[in-house]
Parts: C-alpha cells; structure tokens; sequence
C-alpha cells in the first residue's frame, strides 16, 4: 500500500511572500498552505483525523504556530494520529525520536532545538511589530533622532534642540565644509559632536521628513523638518 504524504506551508505576508506550493521538489498527496492565518493547518488536523495520512512535511517547526505552547500542541495532536511528522530545514523527525526514544541525545538535540523556536518566535513578534509600524507609517522602536521628539504616531520637532540642528544643516549648505559646521555647533550652542555623527545627520532619511527602517523601506513625507 502506498504511503501517504501531505505537506503544510505557512507564510506571514507582513515578512514574506507566499511560499511556493511546489518547493518540495517530490510528489505529495496533498499540499495545505496559510497565509497569515492557519485555516488550512485546521483543514489539515481534520482531514488527518478522517482520512488519515503517514508523513506530513513541514519546512520548520515553527509554521505550525505563534508559541511554544500552540507548536508543542500541535505536534502531539499530529503525532497522537499516527502522522510522523519531518521537518525539512530543521533535525526534527517524530520517527527518529520514536526510534530513539531513549537516546539522550536526540532529547537534547530537541531541546536545543525548541530553544532556537522559542528564540525565533521572539524575533519573529519583534518583526512584525516593526512591520505593522511600517504599514502605518509609524516611527520605528528606540529613541527619536536629536532634534525630535516621539509623539503618538509621528516624530514632532524638539523645540529646545530643532533650532540646533537646523543652524547645522543651514551652516553645511552654506559653505560645504562638514567640520566647519561641527566646529559651528560647538562654538554657537556648545553642542559637541563628532564629524562621523555629523555625517550620519547629513545622510538620515529623518532630517528629511521621511522614515528609514531596518529592511531598507524609506516612507517619505511623515513628519515635520
């Protein structure tokens, strides 16, 4: 009797595109895929349920939730069926533990494994927050460059330090010289900075009026300058 191989994919659309259906380079029964949600994992545990399957494949672990509780759940839930699962980027193999189940060091090699999820789902959350941002055109996390302010939705101009870094900027374009507008700030306000941090307001996106995030997105127009 021929086994049974189904294969489950997920992608979150705020950090990544919808991942190819075919990636798996062999011929599966059936392929489940989510994006953003996880409706078709549910399809997935019910149609295991009814009809049965032997392998499922997974790319990670991590595809099959947002946690370590929601990943673990799943796994016993998918392995209490009779489905072995493999997870083709990651050691992971319910075979082999089953094979091996009183080897210590495939249990330790879980364990450190579930600490990398554990790791990743932490960044992964970190990411998204950032990526939400981005789709509001809100500030990214941290504090707001000299000559800002954060407010609620917006960098807004600092009163006592803008004049500071416009002077700055007007000094540099004036008469070209990057140390010449340091030494400026020093003797005129008595704000000591260095040419690299000069150099580094020449070229922010913010003194602009515009917002730079860490994947290279510039949103133009989002603030004050």
């Amino acid at each position: 009797m021929a086994l049974k191989i189904i294969a489950y994919l997920y992608s979150d659309p705020l950090l990544e595109p919808p991942a190819d259906s075919k990636v798996w380079g062999l011929e599966v029964d059936a392929v489940y895929q989510d994006l953003g949600g996880r409706q078709q994992l549910q399809q997935l545990l019910a149609d295991c349920q009814n009809q049965g399957a032997d392998y499922l494949l997974i790319r990670r672990l991590e595809e099959l939730g947002n946690s370590i509780e929601e990943i673990s759940d799943r796994l016993t839930q998918i392995e209490a069926m009779g489905v072995a699962i493999i997870a083709t980027e990651q050691s992971y193999s319910s075979a082999q533990l089953q094979d091996a189940a009183t080897s210590t060091k495939v249990r330790t090699d879980l364990l450190k494994l579930l600490q990398e999820i554990n790791k990743e789902a932490n960044s992964r959350r970190l990411r998204q927050g950032h990526a939400r941002n981005r789709l509001k055109a809100l500030p990214p996390p941290g504090k707001a460059p000299y000559g800002y302010r954060r407010g609620k939705d917006r960098y807004l101009l600092d009163r006592s330090t803008a004049p500071v870094v416009k002077d700055f900027f007007e000094r540099f374009l004036i008469y070209g010289s990057l140390r010449g507008a340091v030494r400026y700030l020093e003797q005129k306000y008595g704000k000591k900075i260095s040419v690299s941090t000069g150099r580094r307001w020449l070229t922010n996106p913010v003194y602009r009026g515009n917002l730079a995030y860490h994947n290279g997105e510039v949103l133009s127009d989002t603030h004050s300058r």
